[in-house]
């Protein structure tokens, strides 16, 4: 991130809040002309600082409205069996998050379905089917409070 000055910084921070804006509109927003705004977007993209220009969903008005949080135990962690088991999380549509953790669980999961019956065929159907879990452990989300995808970078 050394190589960003304030400017590259103010893009992204333009950008983080709204994806769809063209170069004209972010040159406008920043103070700068549109070719050094396009070159510094295109430097910012080299980089691989930008990974992905998205659209965010609203989950509730989708009928995805139940947020799970699972804590995941594997009972063995050599590397192969490490893998084989993110391998497989790849493949469960319903997780949308998956981190690998330092601390009382290996893995935490961020599970979203439709509601209580969903969730229950996605441990028992799907995850329940994974070899190597010895434990999971979930959390449900009664309210969000703060959910954001944008870093401070101004």
């Amino acid at each position: 991130m050394d190589t960003l000055d304030k400017t590259d910084r103010h893009i992204l921070q333009v950008l983080q809040q709204d994806a769809k804006l063209n170069t004209k509109e972010i040159a406008y927003r920043i103070g700068l002309s549109v070719t050094p705004t396009y070159e510094r977007l295109k430097k910012i993209e080299k980089l691989g600082i930008i990974k992905s220009y998205v659209t965010l969903l609203d989950g509730e008005k989708l009928g995805k409205s139940l947020v799970a949080y699972c804590n995941v135990s594997l009972q063995l962690h050599s590397l192969p069996l490490l893998r084989k088991f993110e391998a497989a999380v790849h493949q469960l549509e319903e997780v949308m998050e998956c981190y690998h953790l330092a601390g009382n669980y290996d893995y935490l999961l961020k599970v979203v379905v439709d509601d209580m019956k969903s969730y229950q065929h996605f441990i028992t159907n799907k995850l329940a089917t994974i070899e190597n879990i010895a434990q999971v452990n979930s959390s449900f989300v009664m309210t969000e409070i703060k959910h954001t995808t944008a870093f401070q970078l101004v």
